[in-house]
């Protein structure tokens, strides 16, 4: 028999996130639906190991997956493509990584980039107030690839103490995203930043080291981290060196400036 589904009301806390549906149930991972999009919401979800996730004319849906996708920021998959470009492009003075200077573009781009297989996004206006509001209360950050002077690509988070949560990310150029999530990870190498949740399975983030671990073992890491305090959001072109400390390259500490396309 199918358990019922928890509504809450704006307030309300939480079941916990172990509560969620499992494999035998209409949904696995489907926590509880209703509540608040407010920021203290957030805050406490995310805390939790929540996080929401519906469509246009749905209600607000939480959930908390088994297992959890998780990218170690140790583990990350620098490919042989990528490393060369990004080398190539930082060399050439054409590749600026930038932090919050685009939040808004960023996000809105997230939910109007087309993605295969994918008809419509769950990045409904709903949504989109809620983690503005969050990146005006500083737990929200976008880290951004800008090309020659342009914006090409890039990502939003939420971040807690020393734990980040992946939201979302958009190219415009082919490794765009890619490079925008790579620059993450030398940041979070810099702050020791231990996880990076992807939250759900997919081929791409298993492609670039993310990896399914237990809900328990997320949890309790998440639990460790979200107290630590959080780092400055500030990008140093030095970060680069982490991701190849075996050959570094010789980087200025702040940007470069913008050229024009």
């Amino acid at each position: 028999m199918t358990r019922a589904l928890p509504w809450l009301e704006p307030g309300d806390p939480f079941p916990p996130a172990e509560a969620a549906w499992g494999p035998r149930d209409p949904i696995p991972g489907l926590l509880a639906a209703g509540g608040a999009l407010d920021v203290p919401t957030l805050v406490r979800a995310y805390r939790a190991g929540i996080f929401p996730w519906f469509g246009r004319d749905q209600p607000i849906l939480w959930w908390s997956p088994e297992p959890r996708m998780v990218l170690r920021p140790e583990r990350f998959h620098l490919s042989h493509s990528l490393r060369k470009a990004l080398r190539s492009a930082l060399r050439a003075r054409r590749l600026d990584i930038r932090i919050d200077t685009a939040f808004d573009t960023v996000i809105e781009a997230c939910a109007h980039t087309p993605r295969p297989g994918q008809d419509g996004t769950w990045i409904v206006p709903e949504m989109i107030a809620a983690y503005r509001a969050l990146h005006a209360a500083g737990h929200a950050h976008s880290v951004e690839t800008w090309w020659e002077g342009r914006l090409v690509g890039g990502l939003y988070l939420v971040n807690l103490g020393r734990a980040v949560f992946g939201e979302s990310m958009f190219s415009h150029r082919p490794d765009a995203s890619k490079m925008a999530l790579a620059a993450l990870v030398a940041a979070c190498r810099a702050w020791s930043v231990p996880l990076i949740d992807c939250q759900q399975n997919t081929r791409h983030l298993a492609s670039l080291g993310a990896a399914e671990e237990p809900r328990a073992a997320f949890l309790r890491d998440v639990r460790r981290a979200v107290d630590a305090p959080p780092p400055v959001w500030h990008w140093n072109c030095l970060y680069w060196n982490r991701l190849w400390p075996e050959s570094p390259l010789d980087l200025p500490d702040t940007p470069p400036p913008p050229r024009t396309p």
